[in-house]
């Protein structure tokens, strides 16, 4: 489905070392190596991991990197600690080290992801930051964000949201949500989603794999990519809210030019321009969960 393809393209970066898959690095690396040679490599972007993980992961993916100077290689996104200069040391090394000649350029950290709850840690962050790193400051949402927005699009970063966890509680409100997105949107802030987006759509579902977890209500993928792209072309916070509620498939329609949401008929092209501006993607440690459930959907 065309317009499923442009919502999705390299939407989803892969945090498979995390919960709830919480795999081991060879496992995780094994996954993403595989996901990218499968039929739905299309949708995949960065694998994830801390920076202090970096030299593990060379080791695990030694014998799956692309070879012989790759026009595409593999892009990750690093996650620092509290040492923050320290960490951008060694992304930069890293980074050196696969950029020569005999390394090909198989692999690089191209963004780095951090935690933030005020305007002047950001300001702080940014007299260490190279420019050539896509920079996304996760971001709380519960009072408004307005301030911290303003910073980040001042500095040229992007913004980060958690849509969930593994507790109940740790699922933000829908309005809380949609601000953020609509925010977001007006001032054309790239943002990205993370946590617990392993469904397509917004439902109760089980928040750990144990079979003994409990059940929560969690945002599915596409409610998040839509709404983004929903809040993108000046729909109002109780729309964004209403489409990240939304659970009904009977609601949605796909097709080939575009994507409908009961009276919102979202185009390709809209759908392609909020994707560049604001509509980023978002983390999953699951995979082939998410692939499954669209098909299941028909729309793969």
């Amino acid at each position: 489905m065309e317009s499923t393809n442009i919502l999705l393209e390299k939407a989803l970066d892969y945090t498979g070392l995390f919960a709830p898959a919480a795999l081991d690095m060879k496992t995780a690396v094994a996954n993403y190596a595989k996901y990218l040679s499968g039929n739905s490599a299309n949708y995949l972007s960065r694998f994830v991991l801390p920076v202090f993980r970096l030299r593990e992961f060379e080791e695990a993916a030694a014998a799956f990197l692309p070879k012989g100077n790759p026009v595409f290689p593999w892009k990750l996104t690093a996650l620092p600690s509290q040492n923050l200069l320290s960490d951008l040391e060694e992304v930069v090394d890293f980074n050196s080290f696969h950029a020569r000649d005999e390394n090909a350029g198989a692999v690089v950290v191209d963004t780095i992801e951090l935690k933030t709850e005020s305007v002047d840690a950001i300001q702080r962050s940014s007299y260490l930051i190279p420019r050539t790193l896509y920079t996304y400051f996760e971001i709380p949402i519960i009072q408004d964000p307005s301030d911290i927005l303003e910073a980040i699009m001042g500095f040229g970063y992007r913004a980060k949201v958690r849509t969930g966890g593994l507790k109940s509680e740790e699922f933000p409100e829908a309005a809380h949500l949609a601000r953020f997105m609509c925010i977001c949107a007006k001032n054309r802030i790239p943002l990205k989603a993370s946590a617990a987006l392993h469904h397509a759509l917004t439902g109760n579902y089980k928040l750990t794999l144990t079979p003994a977890s409990t059940s929560s209500k969690m945002y599915g993928f596409l409610n998040v990519m839509l709404a983004t792209v929903l809040a993108r072309f000046d729909a109002d916070e109780s729309e964004v809210a209403e489409l990240l509620e939304e659970s009904s498939p009977a609601a949605f329609a796909f097709e080939e030019t575009g994507i409908q949401w009961r009276r919102h008929l979202l185009t390709n092209n809209q759908i392609g321009l909020a994707r560049t501006q604001v509509a980023m993607g978002f983390s999953s440690s699951l995979f082939d969960e998410p692939m499954a459930e669209l098909k299941k959907l028909k729309l793969r």
